[in-house]
C-alpha cells in the first residue's frame, strides 16, 4: 500500500473527476476528468493506495470495484466534504476536497455495502413505496366518497365494504362514471395488496437466508422487517467499534449541544440517518405498541416489528 499517495474521485454518471495528491510533498499530481469507461483502467495503472469518494448514488458499486483492484476505499458523507472545498463548486475543487477530507485523522467513513445488503435495501424501498401508494389511494377514496355524502371507518376493511355498498346502491348520488372510477380504484387497491403480500414473503425469505438477520430476530421485539433493515444498514457490524457508533450511524442518538465547558445539553433525535429504520424502531419501542403486542401474543410476551 502506497502510504504517501491518495486519490479522490468525484463521482458522476458519465464524466468523473480524479485527483491524485502526494501527501509527503503536499502536491497535486493529477486533477483531470475521465470518462466512465476509463476510470477502472486508470486506477489499474496506479499502485495500491487510498481512494476516497463521497457516499452517493453508485458509490458502493464503485467501492467494490476499486477494492477488487487492491486499493483501500473510504466513503465519506457529503456533509463532511463541503467544509474542505475551496473556491467555487467545480469538479476539480470537489475532487481535491474529497482527498483533504479523507486524510483527516478523525474522519468517519461510511461502510461499504455488500451486494446482498443493497438487494435488501432495494426490497425495503420498493415495499415502502407500495405502502405509501396504498395509503394515498385509500385516503383519496375516503375524500371522494365524502364528497357524495358517504363516510366510512379508517380501516381498509371498512373502506372496502363502504365502496362496494355505494357502488351497488342505486339510490345514492353516484353516477355511472363515478361508480366505474371507484371500481377501478378498488382493483388498483387489490393489486397493491397482492404486491405487498409478495414483497412480505420475499422479506421473510431474506430474513431466514442470512445469519445476521436470524441473530437479530432472536432479540425480543425485532421482527423480519426490522432485522433486514438493520442488516442492510449495518452489515455484520464490524465497521463499528461499539454500539453507540452504530446507533449514531443510523440516527438513534440525540443531538448534543455544549459550549464553554458547560454541561452538555442533549436535544431530540435529529433528522439524519436512516429515517425508515428509525421510525420502525421507535414505533416498536413505544409503550402503547408494547402493551398491544403483549396482549396480542401473551404466549410470546413480546412484539414483532
Amino acid at each position: 500500500m502506497h502510504q504517501h499517495k491518495a486519490i479522490g474521485i468525484d463521482l458522476a454518471k458519465r464524466v468523473f473527476q480524479v485527483c491524485i495528491v502526494d501527501t509527503r510533498n503536499q502536491k497535486v499530481h493529477v486533477n483531470k476528468a475521465l470518462k466512465r469507461r476509463e476510470v477502472l483502467d486508470f486506477l489499474r495503472q496506479q499502485p495500491p493506495c487510498r481512494v476516497f469518494m463521497e457516499a452517493c448514488g453508485g458509490s458502493h458499486y464503485w467501492a467494490r470495484q476499486i477494492k477488487a483492484l487492491g486499493h483501500a476505499v473510504g466513503l465519506i458523507s457529503p456533509q463532511f466534504v463541503t467544509p474542505f472545498r475551496k473556491g467555487h463548486k467545480t469538479d476539480a475543487n470537489d475532487a481535491l476536497a474529497i482527498v483533504e477530507a479523507g486524510l483527516r485523522p478523525d474522519m468517519r467513513f461510511v461502510p461499504t455495502k455488500a451486494i446482498e445488503q443493497q438487494d435488501i435495501q432495494s426490497l425495503q424501498r420498493i415495499r415502502d413505496r407500495c405502502i405509501k401508494q396504498r395509503t394515498r389511494l385509500s385516503r383519496q377514496m375516503h375524500g371522494l366518497l365524502q364528497e357524495y355524502g358517504i363516510i366510512c371507518g379508517r380501516r381498509q376493511k371498512s373502506l372496502t365494504q363502504a365502496v362496494w355498498r355505494a357502488v351497488e346502491d342505486a339510490e345514492n348520488e353516484l353516477t355511472m362514471l363515478m361508480r366505474q372510477l371507484l371500481t377501478e380504484q378498488m382493483e388498483e387497491l387489490e393489486q397493491l395488496n397482492n404486491r405487498l403480500l409478495n414483497l412480505d414473503q420475499q422479506v421473510e425469505q431474506v430474513s431466514r437466508a442470512f445469519a445476521p438477520c436470524r441473530q437479530l430476530m432472536a432479540i425480543e421485539g425485532i421482527g423480519m422487517v426490522s432485522a433486514t433493515q438493520l442488516y442492510s444498514a449495518l452489515g455484520d457490524g464490524r465497521a463499528f467499534q461499539n454500539g453507540r457508533q452504530a446507533s449514531a450511524y443510523i440516527g438513534l442518538t440525540p443531538k448534543q449541544y455544549s459550549s464553554g465547558g458547560a454541561r452538555p445539553r442533549c436535544e431530540a433525535l435529529g433528522a439524519l440517518g436512516n429515517y425508515p429504520l428509525n421510525a420502525r424502531l421507535y414505533e416498536g419501542g413505544t409503550p402503547p405498541f408494547v402493551s398491544w403486542a403483549i396482549n396480542k401474543m401473551p404466549e410470546v410476551g413480546g412484539y414483532v416489528i
